[in-house]
């Protein structure tokens, strides 16, 4: 039987036909369609996780500033938060509010983008500007709940799915439909491979994925400067944020009653409406302030809207 499919209902029957997972349903299609083995699969997804690690630890250890100035440091501050979950309140520097698991998550997150900014190499996952939500998310949990690299590769390709499922139906790109098909598209990929890793089944991830969509859907895409890096950078951190809680929603048995096809289908018609100067223009939203405009090196290429 070919495990090759075009949309989540697709997918979905893949699943239930063969009693298997979203990432092994992923894992034959690679293996059918590359006339692969399995073993060159999961060499290549080594290499992503490699760099995935190298990228989220980098900028713990050794804080840098991006080419432009404008983020450096950030993951670290979070990070340090992360590392006090288990001290008593009243010695806290500063309040964990989020528990440590989605705090880790959102300190790896934002680190990418750190490494990103300052030129080091990094997965798109599924774009540069969308790069740290999946790997914030994976490898936190993996560190917490002492996952294999084999099951952290099966994260991976549940999420590879799922991204593929937006890339052929929609679009991962900012410039085409704003940042909700980048961080948006990243967070729906992680939200279901969170879910399948937690023990989820085939229909939860699908609804974790569906609810993300959902959640960020009209997000525009308005980086400074026209540079990958603010707003761009707690974005990756809300895109985790929202991962988590769309996989927790769904591991509770809540639905969306929004089918994961129709809210693809809906995230593209939103996209191709938004404004032009709200598709990585660099002329509106974040970019178009003011102070946006003052940051993009003293000046605003072509104007700018509140200038």
């Amino acid at each position: 039987m070919s495990m090759d499919f075009t949309t989540g209902k697709e997918l979905y029957q893949l699943c239930e036909e063969n009693g298997l997972p979203i990432s092994a349903v992923m894992l034959g299609r690679e293996i059918e369609l590359g006339s692969v083995s399995e073993q060159s699969v999961r060499e290549r997804l080594d290499r992503s996780l490699q760099i995935m690690e190298a990228s989220v630890h980098e900028p713990l250890g050794q804080p840098r500033r991006s080419l432009s100035g404008l983020i450096g440091g950030e993951a670290w501050k979070v990070y340090r938060t992360a590392a006090q979950s288990g001290v008593p309140y009243a010695e806290k520097e500063s309040a964990v509010l989020c528990g440590e698991a989605l705090t880790r998550a959102i300190a790896y997150s934002m680190a990418v983008l750190e490494v990103n900014a300052a030129m080091g190499l990094i997965v798109a996952a599924p774009t540069a500007g969308s790069s740290g939500v999946l790997p914030g998310a994976v490898l936190s949990l993996a560190e917490i709940y002492g996952w294999s690299e084999e099951k952290q590769m099966d994260g991976l390709l549940n999420a590879g799915a799922i991204g593929y499922l937006l890339m052929r139906n929609a679009t991962v790109a900012g410039a085409e439909a704003g940042c909700q098909a980048e961080v948006g598209a990243a967070s729906a990929m992680t939200a279901s491979a969170v879910v399948e890793l937690m023990g989820g089944t085939p229909e939860m991830c699908f609804q974790a994925a569906s609810l993300a969509v959902s959640n960020l859907l009209g997000l525009v895409c308005d980086p400074i400067a026209g540079l990958v890096e603010v707003p761009c950078q707690s974005r990756n951190a809300i895109g985790v944020a929202n991962a988590f809680t769309c996989a927790q929603l769904a591991l509770s048995g809540i639905t969306h009653p929004v089918p994961f096809d129709e809210m693809v289908e809906a995230m593209y018609r939103v996209g191709r409406s938004l404004p032009w100067e709200l598709r990585e223009s660099a002329k509106g939203g974040n970019a178009g302030t003011p102070t946006g405009c003052r940051l993009a090196f003293g000046k605003c290429a072509g104007g700018c809207a509140n200038s």
